[in-house]
């Protein structure tokens, strides 16, 4: 049977399908069914910044943004209620995960600053985590503020975290930076051994007639599979560390383009919740079927042979295939209009 197993944070995983930080990770049961369908490893549902800001109405010294600021930004975030988990209750979870599961159990804390979370990267270090998923949100609102600044906030940040625990760090980012081949390397001279490309960060809506903004939440599509593709590809061969891809996985197909631009795991959430559990089962058996069809002998061979510094022409990743695309449309439009 071909070998599908890969190595992520320094740790051998059974598979490349990693289950992304979801509500469905809070119920154990989910968490053992996610076992049994092949799951690699976990990451538990993530625990929020402004969850510890509320908990205890303060924040460490330490913390970079400005206390008028974020005293003002409080009026914004739910009451503490309507979380589910608390501080304590999240280092609870993470020990039941930990003794209920027989593969990695990843930590996620959600956040921007550095805050509580080095002291509390300790304590779920200490849970019995696995590894830990910083997932950074940052949104410049501050005209004052610039890119460099920012950017400064969250490398402080991982800094901090790696360096007050021994297991491994990924951090979860976005993909609006100006140079995230630069961004990524100064990440790994932070600390991180890992960067997961990318999150998606759900954008409120309007409603004209109540004059009201409202949260929205839309699964992912394959189609959003693409620009992580693009970055993965990019990077690969540029970072001593590990690649995980997460958006716009569904399917074996997905899995495997994932893997071949570079990544060395993908995250799943948005197929679990639209097709269940099972999925991941379904998946894997794709997988094995299409690598044992082309005589693989490991899914490992795959990876990186179509990132950018494997194949002969790199201008699909280049904007010197921008005019080339564009022109390829136009014609297949003139085309069909005859």
């Amino acid at each position: 049977m071909t070998d599908i197993s890969m190595q992520y944070l320094g740790i051998k995983l059974s598979g490349p399908i990693v289950v992304a930080a979801t509500p469905l990770s809070e119920s154990i049961d989910n968490i053992r069914h996610m076992e049994d369908a092949g799951a690699a490893a976990i990451v538990l549902t993530s625990l929020f910044e402004e969850q510890l800001a509320l908990e205890s109405r303060t924040l460490d010294e330490d913390l970079s943004r400005g206390t008028e600021s974020f005293a003002e930004s409080l009026g914004y975030l739910p009451e503490l209620s309507d979380y589910r988990m608390t501080h304590e209750g999240y280092l609870e979870h993470v020990r039941r995960a930990r003794e209920a599961a027989g593969i990695p159990i990843i930590a996620s804390l959600n956040g921007a600053t550095k805050g509580g979370w080095v002291r509390f990267a300790k304590e779920i270090e200490e849970a019995g985590a696995h590894a830990i998923e910083l997932n950074l949100f940052a949104l410049a609102t501050d005209r004052s503020q610039t890119s460099a600044e920012l950017e400064q906030q969250l490398l402080d940040l991982v800094e901090s975290v790696s360096k007050s625990v021994k297991v491994p760090v990924a951090v979860k980012i976005s993909q609006s930076f100006t140079s995230l081949p630069y961004l990524c390397g100064r990440l790994e001279e932070s600390g991180a051994k890992a960067v997961v490309l990318f999150n998606r960060f759900y954008q409120p809506d309007f409603d004209i007639e109540t004059l009201e903004v409202r949260p929205s939440l839309h699964f992912s599509t394959p189609s959003e599979l693409l620009p992580r593709l693009h970055w993965a590809a990019i990077l690969f061969g540029h970072l001593k560390g590990d690649i995980a891809i997460t958006g716009g996985v569904h399917s074996a197909e997905d899995v495997l383009k994932a893997v071949m631009a570079g990544g060395s795991v993908v995250e799943m959430a948005s197929a679990l919740h639209i097709h269940g559990i099972d999925h991941i089962s379904r998946v894997l058996a794709d997988l094995r079927y299409w690598l044992e069809k082309r005589e693989y002998t490991s899914l490992a061979e795959t990876r990186g042979c179509l990132s950018r510094r494997s194949v002969p022409d790199t201008s699909p990743y280049d904007r010197g295939n921008y005019i080339k695309t564009l022109s390829s449309y136009s014609l297949r439009q003139t085309v069909a209009a005859f």
